[in-house]
């Protein structure tokens, strides 16, 4: 997915306070954090077909984070008191970050409870990644889950996105960390089947097959996420959408979490609104959690097609 305009259709998308049609666009507060995400960097060993944040071996747009600045962001946690619980990597591939283990080290020594996004293949199956997480885990045990991105329950569909022979190499990944005890998640997408229903059925199957301890029906072990494609016409979300769609503002993703990048070039990290929108410059809040404790506009088609009406999210 490469760089389209989260202009929409028929002038969508186009003022933070308004849609098209002159409503008034909602907003969402950050009324409960509970996750604080840190983006390790967009280069990754795979380059996926429908990537959103285009991730590659030579994206380097966001580059490595280190431990420190992990370290700084964790000390404003404690400064604005907010109540999070679950401190979440994502890259590209994590654990092309050489400073991986120690990223996790530093929110572990702190008790929170650490995500670490995956593809499991071979940047995790290094030996130095190999033991910091068999030492992390011993340290810290059921502190530590991995989300394995596994996009669908058989390979052909997985290998079309992420390239031949990648859902054999992910299951090896699987097989290791289930054989060391690491606890195990996975996010799996839900457009090739008929049904989320039947997704959920044939990754159970897989589950089983493999003995991996995942339950398949518990949405924050198996997470199946919609399409993201912001060529698709989605509708707008006004502050009249929460009482017509019986939702509220507090299950969105942005009431409970922010993300941490670092631009190449940049001298100082930037706290982001959302995971999903790391180019979209009306969602960087500023360089401190401080700032970025303001207001959420929905004003881009994955807060309407992901979030609001997918109800889907990020975090554990």
């Amino acid at each position: 997915m490469k760089d389209i305009p989260a202009s929409g259709n028929d002038g969508k998308f186009q003022d933070r306070h308004v849609t098209a049609s002159g409503a008034p666009r909602a907003s969402v507060a950050l009324s409960n954090p509970q996750t604080l995400w840190f983006n390790t960097g967009t280069l990754c060993n795979i380059e996926c077909a429908n990537c959103y944040i285009e991730s590659s071996p030579s994206n380097d747009r966001l580059v490595y984070i280190n431990a420190g600045e992990v370290s700084g962001y964790l000390d404003q946690i404690e400064t604005r008191n907010w109540p999070v619980t679950e401190i979440a990597f994502t890259g590209g591939e994590p654990f092309m970050n050489p400073d991986m283990i120690e990223l996790a080290r530093v929110a572990l020594r702190r008790g929170y409870n650490v995500l670490i996004l995956t593809n499991a293949m071979r940047p995790m199956m290094r030996k130095k990644m190999q033991t910091g997480l068999i030492e992390l885990n011993t340290a810290y045990p059921g502190k530590l889950v991995l989300r394995v991105s596994v996009d669908y329950y058989r390979s052909e569909p997985h290998d079309k996105e992420r390239g031949e022979g990648s859902f054999a190499k992910t299951l090896r990944g699987m097989d290791w960390l289930r054989d060391n005890q690491i606890k195990m998640a996975v996010a799996g997408r839900v457009i090739w089947a008929a049904s989320e229903a039947e997704a959920r059925a044939g990754f159970a199957a897989l589950f089983a097959k493999n003995n991996f301890n995942i339950n398949a029906y518990d949405s924050a072990e198996t997470v199946l996420f919609p399409e993201m494609d912001v060529a698709v016409d989605v509708p707008e979300i006004t502050t009249d959408c929460w009482g017509i769609l019986g939702k509220s503002p507090e299950s969105v993703m942005c009431a409970s979490s922010r993300m941490v990048v670092k631009r190449k070039g940049a001298s100082l990290p930037s706290v982001l609104a959302c995971t999903l929108l790391p180019y979209a410059p009306e969602f960087e809040l500023g360089n401190t959690l401080k700032e970025a404790e303001r207001d959420v506009h929905l004003n881009h088609p994955h807060c309407a097609k992901f979030c609001v009406l997918g109800g889907a999210s990020c975090s554990a």
